[in-house]
């Protein structure tokens, strides 16, 4: 559910991004998602707690960094290639955290993660889409060296997140996703108040911002409560699928074009997310 509510999220968020400033959809939609948490928090029980108060803060913070990040990069690049590129980070941080906390996924994680390194630089290699003009204005959407540095720093924030979701308890119930959502906010109005960006979007972006805010509760309260009941290294990388889905919808909904060899990154990425899977 946390894979498919990511992915279908990015591209939701992704397509508005390239109608408005990405800041404009977040500062929405973040908001819209903790009025959708606290509705729900009383019916899930459970009591915030200092630790996770503070694990939640964390993970909105880095969430909400990353959010930022990733639109930015989803506006200017190619869905096909940010997104797996992302992933990848996502996947990779946790387990190295994991192993550094004493987690042993064995020898086949290891190999997931130099496969994943290479996965990387193919799916990295620049691959202009011309087929997805009517979305992005008509601009040529190139893997620049801007957009590569807004996905990895969105790639470390995410993994970040997950991280900080690991740590929260199961007495927190959906309140410390109450405050992460708070403090992703936060952020983003903060961001948007000093970039000249804090107008709401107007029409189909608007929408398309509501809908984000759904698929946002969805993917982050599985995520957290799939990290209470397992190790962060198994579940993070599970997690990671999400850009099966964003992908999908990229290509069928976008018309967007990938070469063979980023083909062959998407694969050896998703195989590279199952084999460290496995091996957890």
């Amino acid at each position: 559910m946390a894979a498919i509510g990511y992915g279908v999220s990015d591209f939701v968020g992704g397509v508005a991004s390239r109608r408005v400033a990405a800041l404009r959809v977040v500062i929405v939609s973040y908001p819209l998602s903790l009025l959708i948490v606290l509705l729900i928090a009383p019916f899930a029980g459970g009591t915030l707690t200092s630790s996770s108060l503070v694990w939640g803060a964390v993970a909105g913070v880095a969430g909400g960094v990353a959010v930022w990040w990733f639109y930015l990069a989803l506006a200017s690049g190619p869905m096909s290639v940010v997104s797996p590129l992302t992933a990848v980070l996502v996947a990779g941080i946790p387990v190295l955290i994991g192993l550094a906390f004493g987690e042993r996924p064995g020898p086949v994680a290891y190999i997931g993660i130099a496969v994943a390194l290479v996965a990387v630089v193919l799916v990295s290699r620049e691959s202009p889409d011309e087929t997805a003009g009517e979305v992005a204005g008509g601009r040529v959407l190139r893997f620049t060296r801007t957009v590569a540095l807004l996905t990895v720093g969105s790639g470390i924030a995410f993994a970040l997140s997950f991280v900080s979701l690991h740590q929260i308890g199961e007495e927190g119930g959906m309140w410390a996703l109450a405050v992460s959502r708070a403090a992703a906010t936060a952020v983003v109005w903060l961001v948007a108040l000093a970039a000249g960006h804090f107008v709401p979007p107007h029409g189909e972006p608007l929408k398309l911002a509501v809908y984000v805010s759904f698929l946002d509760v969805l993917a982050n309260a599985a995520m957290m409560y799939a990290f209470q009941g397992g190790l962060l290294s198994l579940v993070s990388v599970i997690g990671s699928l999400y850009p099966a889905a964003t992908v999908l919808l990229a290509m069928v909904m976008l018309g967007e074009r990938v070469s063979r060899m980023q083909q062959a990154g998407m694969l050896l990425a998703l195989a590279a997310v199952g084999m460290i899977a496995v091996a957890s």
